[in-house]
Parts: structure tokens; sequence; C-alpha cells
């Protein structure tokens, strides 16, 4: 893929420009920049520390990932999204494949992370639930948090036109959160 090639050699282009954390190098995005974040935690797992993900845009199929290092994973994502619906179904956008059910596919990730089978849920503020997946390999957490109402959108960002991506939760501040859980999984050193 030329997209992941890209992304490795820029990683090796800023380290020789730069002094960073090899360890601390994390790929998140919203909608298919999320499903970016996905392909480069199968591709480039042993770079990428840990991945967020923000109304993911996710079509491939597992088997597609063959890079078995767990990966550390938080998602947001709202019920009221049409672009990639919570509860899986086509997307109204042109030419896009059906979507898996969000809660689905994060337990296909808690699979891939080598997690204990029965996640523990609680309610962070009214319209947000989080789900995260006990006893990962490697540390490795799972975490899915589920904005009841939310829309196509970044929870805590600025609001974007509501009409075409729906509501912006400000019940939670996704960019935080990431943070937070990014430096908590700092990559293995080998």
């Amino acid at each position: 893929m030329q997209d992941v090639a890209f992304i490795s050699a820029l990683i090796d282009t800023v380290r020789a420009a730069y002094t960073i954390d090899s360890t601390r190098i994390y790929a998140n995005g919203l909608s298919n920049g999320g499903g970016m974040a996905f392909v480069l935690s199968c591709t480039l797992s042993e770079r990428i520390a840990a991945v967020g993900m923000v109304a993911a845009a996710q079509t491939l199929e597992w088997s597609w990932c063959t890079d078995h290092r767990p990966v550390p994973m938080i998602a947001f994502h709202g019920t009221a999204d049409r672009m990639v619906p919570y509860d899986g179904g086509p997307s109204p956008v042109p030419n896009t494949e059906v979507f898996p059910s969000i809660p689905t596919w994060t337990a296909n990730w808690a699979r891939r992370n080598r997690c204990g089978t029965t996640p523990v849920d609680s309610v962070i503020a009214p319209d947000v639930t989080r789900r995260a997946y006990p006893d990962c390999a490697d540390g490795a957490a799972v975490v899915l948090y589920t904005i009841r109402g939310g829309g196509h959108s970044w929870p805590g960002g600025k609001p974007l036109p509501e009409w075409f991506v729906g509501p912006t939760s400000d019940g939670i501040d996704a960019t935080s959160v990431m943070w937070d859980f990014f430096r908590e999984h700092p990559l293995a050193r080998r």
C-alpha cells in the first residue's frame, strides 16, 4: 500500500531530522482517518504504539490484518452516525461497503489483542458509555466510548454542520481522553 509506505518513510524522515521517542508514535483519525489508523495497526504494529479512532470507517476483514502484536485501541462512536452506522449496515456515502456493527468490530479487536471476553461497561456522562475489555495481552487495552445520539463528529470538538454530520457531543472530550490513553501505552522496547 502506497499510503503505508509513505507514512513509514515519513516516520523515518522525522526520526532522522528530530529527536523523537520512537516508543510513542501514535495514529489517530476521524472517519477514513480512523480506518487508516486501523491499517497502520495491521501493517506497522512494530512502530505504532497505539491507535485512536473517532467515527472510524472500517470495512476491511480482520483476516487482512497480518501483524500479530496486540495494539492498544481507543475508539469513540456515536449511535446517530449516519455515515458509519453504529449498528452496522450501508452508508449513504456513494461507493462505500456495508459497515460492521461497531460493538462487534470492537469485540473483534479485543479478540485480536487476546483480551478477556466479558467487557466492563461504565457510564461516563449522561450520553457516554465506556466499554473496556479486561486482561488484554501485553497490556494492549481495547476501549470503546459510545456516544448516545452522537453523529459523525469528534466528541468535545468544534461542532460541524449538524445537517451533514449530525450532533457533536460535549459529554466527553475525545482529544483529552485519547491523549491520556496514548500516554499510558508506549510501545514496548524489544
